[in-house]
């Protein structure tokens, strides 16, 4: 089986094409091939599909082989290599995931895509759509428990569940140690991936990502897109952010349309094949 290795800012993942080729079961592949001591060490496997309702259907598997909805990341990675394998043609490509049909608007120099602007969606606020556990309403600066502790969260989907925390400094904040804590917390029943961030300015923040499934990672597209809207949700920030995350930065903004759009690299590392 043939696959590319890409990766959005660090968040990497295992790509197989499968307008060519057939994957049987996606997600014991998955806790295979993204082993980084046995297999080609990744934060994923994404299957790009044929679609019927877009130009290409995507579907990402966790390291631990459970499926998610949607990644922001990987869904940048997705266009290129569609774009670049002549799977679809132009600058806009829409891409089928379990969160709905996302649009992206590429970057093409001399065939190479380099930066993506993705059209992420509105937010998805109302508890019971989130979901978590408890009385109707949005989750904004809501107390949680967690390992003996107190946290203030703001709760938001986009397509996928996140936990928004701010701390002082994340750069040296016990991420591994709590993030497990707020992914399998009782408040959430479809577990959820957590965000630590850490505001500079109105405009910029810095974000660890600690991802349901994943353990933390580099980037988190989802993750970034539901800080910017829980910064506008609790009057931290603005509409338009720029997020440090530890493989690098992305922009965000929630515009007046009610959709969230992330902008950010798209790099392939290498291909190879897979035995079996």
């Amino acid at each position: 089986m043939k696959f590319t290795k890409m990766h959005g800012c660090g968040n990497d993942y295992v790509y197989v094409n499968c307008f060519d080729e057939k994957v049987t079961h996606p997600a014991e592949l998955s806790r295979k091939i993204s082993d980084r001591h046995f297999g080609v060490g990744s934060d994923g496997l994404v299957l790009v599909l044929p679609s019927e309702v877009a130009d290409v259907r995507m579907r990402m598997f966790n390291p631990d082989g459970s499926e998610a909805e949607m990644c922001g990341n990987a869904i940048r990675c997705v266009g290129k290599l569609a774009s670049e394998r002549g799977l679809a043609a132009g600058e806009q490509l829409l891409v089928e995931t379990a969160a709905g049909i996302k649009t992206l608007e590429l970057e093409i120099e001399n065939g190479t895509v380099g930066l993506v602007r993705v059209n992420m969606g509105r937010p998805i606020l109302e508890r019971i759509d989130v979901p978590m556990r408890g009385p109707a309403g949005k989750v904004v600066n809501e107390k949680l428990l967690a390992g003996g502790r107190e946290f203030i969260v703001t709760c938001v989907s986009m397509g996928n569940p996140h936990c928004v925390m701010y701390v002082d400094d994340v750069h040296n904040f016990d991420v591994r140690g709590i993030g497990p804590l707020i992914e399998n917390h009782e408040a959430f029943p479809n577990r959820t991936n957590a965000e630590f961030a850490q505001v500079l300015a109105n405009d910029e923040v810095r974000l660890r990502v600690w991802e349901r499934g994943a353990g933390e990672t580099l980037a988190c597209g989802t993750g970034a897109s539901a800080t910017c809207v829980a910064g506008v949700l609790t009057g931290r920030t603005g509409k338009t952010i720029t997020v440090h995350l530890p493989g690098g930065d992305l922009k965000l903004e929630w515009a007046d349309d009610g959709n969230v759009y992330m902008t950010g690299p798209a790099v392939e590392v290498f291909t190879g094949e897979w035995p079996g």
